[in-house]
């Protein structure tokens, strides 16, 4: 029975945990899985609940946080080199930057036969100084070195990896895509509606835009305020904003509403154009009752939120960055560039406006998206990898 140690950054709530869960339950019964991984930090939400639901128990490493810090890195290495004497794994497995990091080096000083990570996304572009990300992409290509196979989570994410960026061997470098149980958001969807309008005090003939991800400066908020502010001014269509997840940039963005004297709040209200919802765990329930979703990051991996919005029958409005572009099927939404924020604003405003029309093409593809990204076929696909990989050694 090959065993598997997966690592992951940290148990916060957002699409790699549940990526990651679904392979530790249902990938073939001959593997043993056990999963490890930081907590959620200051901002976040815990998504422990998520693994925990499909009878896992995973191990919280406390030291393995986002953020360099060499004396807490150090102790988180330490544990997880001892986890992998203690549990011998065939296989580690790692999935995104930091827990790439330090469990490949564990694994590596372990001698596991054979080690493999998962790019959720990168901080190549858009994150830090081009001094720093130099010495981001040195690492990278010395960790790759040290892996039987790096995945890519989408075609551009491995062009990019192989070759703008050049920091791993297109030999060795797989794509899988995400995969998750969308079911749910096909599920009780008019109740579902009801519900979260209900609860945040949505008219009838109010269109909710929704955006969802954590509150920091790569996902560019700002934009999507922007966008909405020129909604307002340019459409007589009745709207509320709703910024779900939390981090960071929240008073920030705040002050960005204040300064262009709209309005907001931090709880339900009726009267509000902008609503921070903070974290909502039943994300099916909030893209059920959601009309719209937007998308503005500077870079992005594989987002999530975007393939979820789609299993709902959403209508996306996002910047073209990371993999977007090979997730979002053409009848589901528009694409502008990072840096077009006219563009952005035009497309917002053709969908609102058209948002009958634009409506029913989502919804009718809400099915392809659902088999495409099944998890079902994520565990087929990474078991003939391993296997594959582990008939080599």
């Amino acid at each position: 029975m090959p065993k598997v140690l997966r690592i992951i950054n940290r148990f916060n709530l957002g699409g790699i945990t549940y990526n990651v869960s679904y392979l530790s339950k249902y990938l073939p019964d001959e593997y043993e899985t056990c999963l490890i991984g930081g907590p959620e930090e200051e901002g976040e939400e815990s998504s422990l609940y998520i693994p925990e639901s499909l009878g896992l128990k995973p191990i919280l490493v406390e030291e393995l946080k986002r953020s360099i810090n060499p004396f807490g890195d150090y102790f988180a290495y330490k544990k997880i080199k001892k986890r992998i004497k203690e549990f011998k794994p065939d296989i580690v497995h790692t999935h995104a930057s930091k827990a790439g990091a330090i469990g490949r080096l564990a694994a590596a000083s372990c001698k596991v036969p054979v080690i493999v990570h998962t790019f959720h996304g990168h901080v190549f572009k858009g994150y830090f100084s081009g001094f720093k990300t130099h010495i981001f992409k040195a690492i990278e290509r010395y960790l790759s070195k040290k892996s039987s196979a790096i995945i890519a989570i989408s075609e551009i994410q491995k062009k990019e990896l192989t070759q703008e960026y050049k920091v791993c061997d297109a030999n060795k470098t797989h794509v899988i895509k995400l995969g998750f149980d969308l079911q749910r958001f096909t599920d009780n969807k008019t109740e579902k509606r009801k519900k979260f309008r209900k609860k945040y005090l949505l008219q009838d003939n109010e269109l909710a835009l929704v955006i969802i991800g954590r509150l920091a400066p790569i996902k560019n908020h700002y934009l999507f305020i922007d966008a909405i502010e020129h909604l307002v001014k340019n459409s007589d269509k009745k709207i509320k904003a709703f910024i779900v997840g939390d981090g960071e940039t929240k008073n920030a963005l705040i002050d960005h509403i204040k300064n262009k004297n709209l309005s907001f709040a931090t709880q339900p209200d009726a009267k509000a154009l902008f609503t921070f919802t903070s974290w909502i765990r039943e994300v099916d329930v909030a893209l059920a009752g959601a009309d719209l979703v937007c998308l503005t990051s500077k870079n992005e991996g594989t987002p999530v939120s975007l393939i979820e919005a789609q299993a709902s029958g959403k209508f996306i409005i996002t910047t073209n960055v990371g993999g977007i572009k090979d997730i979002l099927n053409p009848k589901c939404g528009l694409l502008s560039e990072a840096n077009d924020a006219e563009t952005y604003k035009k497309n917002l405003l053709h969908a609102v406006t058209n948002f009958e029309e634009i409506s029913k093409t989502a919804n009718a593809a809400s099915e392809e998206v659902i088999k495409e990204f099944s998890y079902t076929r994520l565990c087929k696909e990474m078991d003939a990898l391993y296997k594959l990989l582990l008939d080599k050694k």
